[in-house]
């Protein structure tokens, strides 16, 4: 039986929060060189990926609100997926191999109570003029690229679709799923209604990597490892941590809650529920093998 790695990719690192594409190629390029590499080394991979600058645009088009921010989730997604889809079957067809894309609608079911709903979190679309921040009615909160809209983002619960992804991965599909962490659905009055959040890509994807059994979750994202001091003069790559490290460190405020803070936590999940022979890996787009290896980015190890 094959290996299998989800491979969660930020939507900064397509697109900046600004404005520019400048480098998506050159990033794109690199996700897919990832992916062969562990294509190659026999691993079945599932794509999961970010969505908050995409989103965030397509919201701020919509004056008239005509759709919900669920919908924009689920419009996020097939052009994400589409995009990964036809650039990886490209090259996997020039390269003679076996496998075949599968771009799936995903949806997740988070609680309508969430405490999210209460708090918005999560950042979506460019950074704001100082005009925009004054006047727009909005939440607005502070990031690492400036200030950005933020809204809810619950803790997903289920996701729908779990079954098919695993039988897709089965048929040898690459999956590109789960984009924007999911379209985001409650159970209200007994039936699934779509809800105005989006949910952390990483918690949908460490969630994911548990429902298949995975034996790696691998964030790939704009910092190249997990860092100490972060932006600081005395900002140190932490290699390897465990579990009881990696949230002491957040605890002492380390990770910032909509950057690299859920992305801590979701690694941390993920190596406590699947123990120590799981590969829980933050790394930049092109370093999955050297990742693996533990010569770069960071890996967080559950205690054996």
């Amino acid at each position: 039986m094959r290996k299998i790695a989800v491979y969660a990719l930020g939507g900064n690192a397509l697109q900046s929060p600004g404005n520019e594409r400048s480098d998506a190629t050159e990033v794109l390029a690199r996700v897919m060189s990832d992916v062969i590499d562990l294509l190659e080394m026999d691993w079945s991979v599932v794509i999961t990926h970010g969505n908050g600058p995409q989103v965030g645009h397509l919201l701020a088009m919509d004056k008239q609100q005509t759709q919900g921010l669920d919908a924009w989730v689920a419009a996020t997604q097939g052009m994400i997926g589409h995009e990964l889809s036809m650039n990886l079957q490209a090259i996997l067809e020039r390269r003679r191999r076996p496998e075949r894309t599968a771009v799936l609608l995903t949806r997740v079911e988070v609680d309508k109570d969430d405490e999210g709903f209460a708090w918005p979190t999560k950042p979506i679309g460019p950074v704001l003029p100082s005009q925009t921040v004054m006047t727009a009615d909005w939440d607005i909160a502070e990031t690492v690229h400036g200030p950005r809209r933020v809204v809810a983002s619950p803790i997903p619960i289920r996701i729908m679709e779990l079954d098919v992804i695993q039988h897709l991965v089965h048929l040898n599909a690459v999956v590109i799923c789960g984009g924007g962490g999911g379209v985001p659905t409650a159970r209200l009055d007994k039936h699934l209604q779509g809800m105005p959040a989006v949910v952390d890509k990483d918690h949908f994807s460490s969630l994911l990597a548990r429902g298949l059994e995975a034996h790696a979750l691998i964030i790939s994202t704009e910092a190249d490892a997990i860092y100490r001091n972060f932006g600081t003069e005395n900002a140190e790559a932490i290699r390897r941590l465990t579990v009881t490290e990696a949230r002491d460190l957040d605890e002492a405020g380390e990770f910032p809650k909509g950057s690299m803070g859920p992305k801590v936590e979701a690694l941390c999940q993920f190596a406590e529920q699947s123990g120590p022979t799981a590969a829980s890996i933050l790394c930049s787009p092109g370093d999955v093998l050297l990742a693996l290896r533990g010569e770069r980015g960071t890996t967080i190890s559950s205690p054996s």
